[in-house]
């Protein structure tokens, strides 16, 4: 017997605060890893002679949360198309919608691979930056360029090992990943100089190893299921598949959009402001991942309750997981109102950098509160594969209010006003999800549609 078909027979029983207590716990340990090691990375290049290698990764960083971030819905499609087969029972679905992942993630990354050059040239022309920040940031992105495959296929097994409530796994694949990322980091920049390409070969390694360690354990657990490619190019599935990831995919992109351009208007006030907002940023990131263990937990048992049909479940693992976010985002709201010093010491030695990031500290406070709410709306949507609704709010939080408000920013030269239009953007993702959730309990409600 496989495991989700254990999941299955329990989807309608048992304590659900016990299993999404399990669960998030699972996810918060994983989660935890990867801000961390891009802790390492930013603490490692801020105590080097120059700013610049930190600035330069920083910038570079940005393409590839566009190349990568951008197919992100490998793993969110992913995760509530096979947690609502688990909940179904449909034990052949459940692999086979891993097949199909796979399949479209190889054909994109050889798309990446393929077209690297103008990515990266595209990218620095767009973003800009000092010559010697953008010399570091291209040396960073010409080593870790070379991982899309394992990058991308790493976020199919992902996805499919969360619907299948299956959290334990991801843990593995993402501590194997990060504490790969750390020793490698301090090898080839601490011990071999390689500064930003030091960095860049680090990831890289780090998500081949990532990879090695998902094909160990889905061989493990695969067994023999049948399955032929006619079942797997099956087009109804294949239908649903790229509806609910072209949604998928352009919310993620006007998402990633929003923090590019933060990242790309810090820059053009000054690499001093770069660098500090960089370092607030990595607070804000290591915040979201506590909370996306939250969310994680919340798509998978979305997706399972939803393949049950327990609509009286659901509401109940809406409201548990709103009050688990934001319960995770107090206390950083209250560390930043406090603005301590230490924190921001901890990854850059740059006296100029500090005082500037102590500077707009307390406004880590809304974007986390509401960025909180977010994150949980966001994680009850993907498990509904309700593609829709996601994109929709996406796109008016991002270029119908963080936009106007982060271009006035970037003419006044003033970065509070920046930290105003981000914390605006979560508040207007949280309300705008809000409301939509709030259709998705009515008896005739077409609950989980992509479009």
């Amino acid at each position: 017997m496989h495991p989700e078909e254990d999941n299955t027979q329990s989807a309608g029983s048992g304590d659900l605060r016990q299993r999404f207590a399990r669960l998030t716990f699972l996810n918060i340990i994983s989660n935890i890893t990867v801000p961390l090691a891009s802790m390492v990375d930013t603490a490692l290049l801020g105590h080097l002679e120059s700013i610049h290698f930190l600035a330069g990764v920083a910038l570079a960083a940005v393409i590839f949360e566009y190349v990568y971030w951008s197919f992100g819905f490998l793993r969110m499609g992913t995760t509530g198309i096979t947690a609502q087969a688990v909940g179904r029972g449909d034990t052949g679905e459940v692999f086979r919608t891993l097949y199909r992942s796979l399949l479209l993630a190889w054909l994109l990354a050889a798309a990446i691979l393929i077209l690297q050059t103008p990515l990266r040239e595209l990218g620095f022309l767009l973003l800009g930056g000092a010559p010697e920040v953008e010399a570091a940031g291209r040396a960073y992105f010409d080593a870790r360029i070379w991982a899309a495959p394992a990058t991308l296929s790493n976020f199919v097994f992902l996805g499919w090992f969360l619907g299948r409530e299956e959290s334990g796994a991801a843990l593995i694949m993402t501590g194997v990943a990060n504490l790969a990322n750390v020793v490698l980091d301090y090898v080839f920049i601490v011990q071999m100089d390689l500064a930003a390409f030091g960095a860049g070969m680090g990831t890289a390694i780090s998500q081949l190893l990532m990879l090695l360690a998902a094909l160990i354990l889905f061989w493990a657990r695969a067994g023999k299921v049948p399955w032929v490619w006619s079942d797997v190019w099956q087009a109804q599935a294949l239908t649903r598949l790229f509806r609910l990831n072209r949604d998928i995919l352009l919310r993620t992109v006007a998402l990633v959009s929003a923090f590019a351009l933060f990242t790309n208007f810090s820059s053009l006030m000054s690499t001093v402001v770069l660098a500090a907002n960089a370092v607030l940023l990595r607070w804000v990131m290591l915040a979201a991942y506590l909370i996306d263990g939250a969310a994680f937990a919340t798509e998978s048992l979305a997706g399972i309750l939803f393949g049950t049909g327990d609509r009286v479940a659901l509401r109940r693992l809406q409201g548990l997981a709103l009050r688990s976010g934001v319960a995770f985002a107090l206390p950083f709201c209250a560390l930043a109102l406090m603005r301590p010093a230490a924190p921001i010491r901890l990854l850059t030695s740059h006296p100029q950098t500090v005082e500037t990031a102590l500077q707009y500290l307390p406004w880590l406070a809304p974007v986390l509160f509401f960025g909180s709410l977010a994150y949980i709306y966001d994680g009850l949507f993907l498990g509904l594969t309700a593609g829709r609704a996601l994109r929709n709010a996406m796109l008016l939080s991002t270029f119908g209010v963080f936009l106007p408000l982060a271009a006035l920013a970037l003419h006044l030269e003033n970065n509070n006003l920046l930290w105003a239009s981000m914390a605006a953007f979560m508040m207007a993702r949280s309300a705008t999800l809000w409301k939509a959730s709030a259709s998705f309990y009515a008896p005739s409600s077409p609950m989980g549609q992509s479009s």
